[in-house]
């Protein structure tokens, strides 16, 4: 997902120099950042994302119909968000925040509109996911190819 955030600030948006902190610690547009609660910390050991964190999905969107659900939990195991100075921009341009943290202060997933299947996520559904019982994303995923691909 956060690659997607930074991808679609650049050739959407037109934020040409927009990356994640992590990757180029000097751009101009930070689209994904620290977490807040980490900004000024020094000693990053340990202070991962870590672990199963419930997240609310938008009542319209791909990800509610896929998981047949207003709130689902997933893993997590990251340190960057994206930068929520950025998301009204990304939502002017199309871009749809389908999940949010239930405080609604950390995106969760992602969505394109007009596209067959586009969802990022923060959360590690490759986790939850078993031969016998696919996580809810990969299943969509595979459907939305079967239902597109050209005879």
């Amino acid at each position: 997902m956060q690659l997607s955030i930074v991808e679609y600030a650049r050739n959407v948006v037109g934020y040409e120099d927009a990356h994640s902190i992590e990757l180029a610690p000097n751009t101009t547009h930070p689209v994904i950042a620290l977490m807040p609660d980490q900004n000024g910390v020094e000693d990053i050991g340990g202070t991962l994302r870590l672990g199963s964190y419930k997240c609310r999905l938008a009542p319209d969107s791909l990800a509610n119909k896929l998981y047949g659900a207003d709130e689902i939990e997933e893993r997590h195991r990251h340190r960057y968000e994206v930068n929520n100075d950025y998301r009204a921009v990304l939502q002017e341009n199309d871009m749809t925040l389908s999940g949010l943290s239930p405080d609604g202060r950390i995106v969760e997933m992602i969505e394109l509109k007009d596209h067959p299947f586009f969802i990022g996520t923060q959360a590690h559904p490759e986790l939850k996911s078993r031969p016998n019982r696919p996580h809810p994303l990969f299943k969509g995923l595979v459907e939305a190819a079967l239902k597109t691909r050209q005879i």
